[in-house]
């Protein structure tokens, strides 16, 4: 009877201790993550290449304690909407524009300033740095936090009327732009007619003749299928397109400690990931959307563009800050 007792009493304990970790490992493993962007999920999208990137990166390192959940296509809403989100802590993360950050931290500006840098170098070097650091570092009062910077490469200009090679060519063109007042000041600053309209609405514009073209980074265009709609891609390399990705902070800092320090080793090496690859595919790119039927020009004499948009610089200067402005200028003439 004793051992009979003994045995059962080594079975419960067994037992209890079997179920506490059963149910330490399912809590452990019950940290979701849901990642939003605005375009769609194929392998060459700069949007779709970090949120997966980061998928894998953060999957592994936690062991499978974090998992990552997937929303392309604007599933959890357009920019503005995903944005509010996470400061509200009703959507975890997203791959996000500058230009949207800039609604409501304006120094992220800084970052889509016309021909503010001449290659992704440039760029990497001052987002990298303590430009980079200072602009994450004031988002966090907004309940925001960047992870990394990404990249969806430089923006050029697309349209079904006609070439662009110099500033009058803009004339007439409607143009949609991102929602940024920045963005609306470049294109009329050009000549061009800007309609700002959010990026879902965009194809179906292009294709009822709505809006004569856009303006975005090849890839994004290959991509997103706009050779179909769209016969003129003009090589301007106006915006450097920096994307953030981004986490809502209340989300971050309910994490545990151990998994917020994976999950920011995670976006940074996810960054790396995503930026090499773009830049891979932007090489092959233009090929690509040649055989699909697009007229590509390069625009030879870029100086007109940039005299054209200096107004916007010092306009700017007072919204960015002198000392960001000056510092990014810095850095990027030091960089080949």
């Amino acid at each position: 009877m004793k051992r009979m007792l003994k045995s059962w009493l080594l079975a419960a304990a067994v037992g209890i201790g079997a179920s506490g970790l059963t149910a330490a490992a399912a809590l452990a493993a019950d940290h979701t993550l849901k990642v939003g962007w605005t375009t769609g999920d194929s392998a060459n999208d700069p949007y779709a290449i970090g949120a997966r990137a980061f998928k894998e990166e953060v999957e592994r390192r936690s062991d499978g304690r974090i998992e990552v959940h997937l929303f392309p296509n604007r599933a959890l809403g357009d920019e503005k909407a995903m944005l509010e989100g996470m400061r509200l802590g009703t959507v975890d993360m997203a791959v996000m524009s500058s230009a949207v950050n800039s609604q409501v931290v304006p120094e992220f500006a800084l970052t889509d300033l016309p021909f503010l840098f001449a290659n992704e170098k440039q760029a990497r070097a001052v987002l990298d740095g303590p430009v980079g650091a200072a602009l994450a570092e004031k988002v966090k009062d907004k309940g925001l936090m960047v992870l990394s910077y990404m990249e969806g490469g430089f923006r050029n200009l697309v349209n079904n009327v006609r070439p662009i090679n110099t500033p009058a060519d803009m004339a007439g063109v409607k143009f949609r732009v991102i929602q940024s007042p920045i963005y609306i000041e470049m294109v009329e600053s050009l000549g061009g007619n800007a309609v700002p309209m959010a990026w879902g609405e965009v194809y179906t514009a292009v294709q009822q003749g709505t809006i004569d073209g856009l303006e975005a980074p090849p890839s994004v265009i290959e991509q997103n299928k706009f050779a179909e709609v769209v016969k003129y891609l003009s090589m301007s390399n106006h915006t450097y397109s920096a994307l953030e990705f981004m986490i809502s902070k209340r989300r971050f800092d309910a994490l545990p400690e151990d998994l917020r320090a994976i999950v920011q080793e995670a976006a940074t090496a996810a960054g790396e990931t995503q930026r090499q690859r773009s830049y891979e595919i932007g090489q092959d790119v233009l090929a690509v959307l040649e055989q699909q039927g697009m007229t590509i020009n390069t625009i030879d004499d870029l100086k007109p563009f940039q005299e054209a948009v200096a107004p916007i610089y010092e306009k700017y200067r007072g919204i960015v800050g002198s000392d960001l402005l000056d510092a990014a200028l810095e850095t990027a003439a030091s960089v080949e």
